[in-house]
C-alpha cells in the first residue's frame, strides 16, 4: 500500500480518534486508541483505493516520497 499523509486526532464530540487521510477525498477511520484509529485508517486507504480502481477513477499520488511501501 502507499504511504499517504495521515492525521489523528482525539474527538471529544465522538469520544474516540479520528485518522484522516488527507489526499484521498473521505477517506477515514477512527479507534479506541490512536494504534487502533491508525490501522483502521490503513485498513479504509485499501479500500479507497481499491473502490477507485473499481470504478475507474484516478488515485492520487502520496506527497510523501522516499517512503517503502507496505
Amino acid at each position: 500500500m502507499l504511504k499517504y499523509e495521515t492525521t489523528i486526532y482525539w474527538s471529544q464530540e465522538d469520544n474516540c480518534y479520528v485518522a484522516k487521510a488527507n489526499e484521498l477525498p473521505g477517506c477515514m477511520a477512527h479507534g479506541n486508541s490512536y494504534e487502533s484509529a491508525l490501522q483502521n485508517v490503513k485498513d479504509a486507504i485499501q479500500l479507497w483505493i481499491d473502490t477507485a480502481n473499481e470504478c475507474g477513477d484516478p488515485i492520487p499520488e502520496p506527497k510523501i516520497h522516499g517512503l517503502p511501501h507496505s
